[in-house]
């Protein structure tokens, strides 16, 4: 398969200051000022084929932000090579801008005083796009977003869900080959999340398009993603399929239950229960693997005779499956010596 991302050894390094307390520690600093150097990415090696759809995860601080923008050209490697899209970040930024789409959902590509459509005008000719295939796009997009409502509105005033929509049109404005999702789905209710997943699928169904996505959402990696990538100090402690990745970390959902009087939620196999307010409420952990969800909720069903006032269905936040990842590996690490 033809490559859209390929790093060997890349690695990134920060030289930060050493601060010394105190009055003559601050002077000290002055004059012959002390520095540490900080690895954020260390050595990474990485292959990724066109059309690949490939989640890139770990906590914070990991090294995922820098390694993108690495990707992207707007850092620049202390050492090791990396190419996408066949051009070098270092040397051919402004080419692979072209070709590439960036969707940051806590940064916006919009100006947030002008309204949405303006901002496509403007990206357009950015990205040199003829005014009659741009005219054409945006109209494509907008149905597929349902934008038209709020497209003359400026963004400052659009709600969160509303500008993301427009943040992910923008960025496929220009028909990109790579797609960087860093959190596209942050702060979106049920229904505008399911929409960007959909869009996601897709455009990689139909054009081919390789989906290079960062989430702490456990939805977004299980319904897009085919591969996941976790990484941990700057360096790939997992590479495997998301079905697998899926049987191992991800088997799992946390169902919220609370009741008007109290009660006592009967034991279910694959079901960890923890009850609080003197019984007003339950926490349930399911075990996905061992029971399906569906059987769970029949039995939960069962008690709202007895007083259910409501039931949520979440996943296990990702620092959970992360950590649960590293645990597995420092295992398997102790385990091998």
């Amino acid at each position: 398969m033809p490559t859209a991302i390929h790093a060997q050894s890349l690695s990134k390094t920060y030289r930060t200051r050493i601060k010394d307390e105190g009055l003559s520690g601050a002077i000290k600093a002055l004059v012959k000022p002390r520095y540490r150097e900080v690895k954020a990415v260390d050595n990474i090696d990485l292959h990724i084929s066109k059309g690949e759809l490939v989640a890139f995860i770990g906590p914070n601080g990991a090294g995922k932000s820098t390694f993108i923008k690495m990707l992207c050209g707007i850092l620049y490697p202390t050492s090791g090579e990396v190419s996408v899209l066949g051009y070098s970040p270092v040397k051919d930024r402004q080419r692979l801008a072209m070709h590439i789409g960036t969707v940051f959902g806590h940064k916006s590509q919009l100006w947030l005083h002008l309204p949405a459509v303006d901002s496509f005008t403007l990206l357009g000719a950015i990205y040199e796009i003829e005014r009659t295939t741009l005219k054409k796009r945006v109209a494509e997009l907008s149905e597929r977003f349902s934008l038209e409502s709020f497209l003359d509105i400026p963004v400052r005033k659009l709600s969160l869900g509303q500008r993301i929509r427009c943040e992910v049109a923008a960025s496929l404005l220009h028909e990109p080959e790579l797609l960087f999702l860093d959190e596209p789905t942050i702060g979106l209710d049920v229904v505008a999340k399911q929409a960007i997943r959909e869009l996601v699928l897709t455009l990689n169904k139909e054009k081919g398009t390789t989906v290079f996505l960062t989430s702490h959402d456990p939805a977004d990696i299980e319904r897009l993603c085919e591969r996941a990538v976790v990484i941990d100090n700057g360096r790939v402690v997992m590479d495997s399929p998301v079905e697998q990745m899926a049987k191992g970390y991800l088997g799992s959902k946390m169902v919220n239950i609370s009741f008007s009087v109290p009660m006592v939620v009967p034991a279910m196999p694959g079901v960890e229960v923890a009850t609080g307010d003197g019984g007003l409420s339950a926490s349930l952990s399911v075990n996905t693997n061992l029971v399906p969800i569906a059987k769970v909720m029949e039995q939960l069903a069962a008690l709202s005779m007895g007083g259910v006032t409501d039931i949520t269905i979440a996943d296990p936040p990702m620092e959970e499956i992360i950590a649960a990842i590293f645990k597995s590996q420092e295992g398997g690490a102790n385990n091998g010596q």
